[in-house]
């Protein structure tokens, strides 16, 4: 079945500098958007519950974009992208994730499990 795009565009008060350590390095990973992050070389390991999801990292742009692809959906196009963008004329950054649902009956789902996670960040940071 084919997966469903959905991007999420997230105002959050922070420099880019910050965010990006925040969205890229493993122990940072782990204060919000899972309950432990290791990553060995390319390979990141993402646990929640107990249960270990791998991904490798495609693209990663310092202060900027962080790309992964699942290891276990190698047979399709998905990957999850957080990209920080800075308006140029009010200079307000925001998260944009780019992530796929299974189908389009998990959009919605989906789109609140990130805004749940970006909160957390935003709570960590003091955002």
């Amino acid at each position: 079945m084919e997966k469903v795009k959905f991007e999420l565009e997230i105002p959050i008060h922070a420099s880019p500098n910050m965010l990006y350590q925040y969205v890229s390095s493993p122990s940072n990973l782990q204060e919000w958007f899972a309950d432990k992050v290791n990553s060995r070389g390319k390979i990141f390991s993402f646990i929640w519950d107990g249960v270990e999801e791998e991904a490798e990292l495609i693209t990663k742009k310092t202060d900027e974009r962080i790309r992964w692809k699942w290891l276990e959906s190698e047979d399709d196009e998905s990957f999850f992208e957080l990209k920080i963008q800075v308006d140029p004329l009010t200079k307000d950054v925001s998260i944009i994730v780019t992530d796929f649902a299974d189908n389009k009956d998990e959009v919605e789902e989906a789109k609140q499990l990130w805004e749940n996670q970006i909160d957390e960040l935003r709570h960590i940071i003091g955002a």
